[in-house]
């Protein structure tokens, strides 16, 4: 493997710790799982690019990620308008 294989696996490992210690806002969260489908973008870009493959993968690939923020963003803006906060224990039906 070269040395471009190694970084993408590293910082992808990187993002999944912060995303797995990231677990107090909701905010942190989809930061965290922003930065693994950009990690991942990258990646297979370059896959694509290494081997001479067409990209309309890549095209699919973005809106799918684009779909994936807009979600993300209308739950966050849905808990802190219903819960005033984006913390993820006010989720909690025993906490309450």
């Amino acid at each position: 493997m070269n040395m471009m294989n190694y970084i993408f696996m590293t910082i992808f490992f990187i993002g999944l710790i912060v995303f797995s210690l990231a677990r107090k806002h909701l905010l942190l969260t989809l930061f965290s799982l922003e930065f693994l489908v950009l990690i991942l973008f990258l990646a297979l870009f370059m896959f694509l690019l290494k081997f001479g493959y067409e990209l309309y993968f890549i095209l699919i690939f973005l809106v799918f990620s684009v779909c994936e923020g807009a979600l993300g963003l209308g739950v966050l803006v849905n808990m802190i308008r219903s819960h005033g906060n984006d913390l993820l224990s006010s989720l909690s039906p025993l906490t309450w």
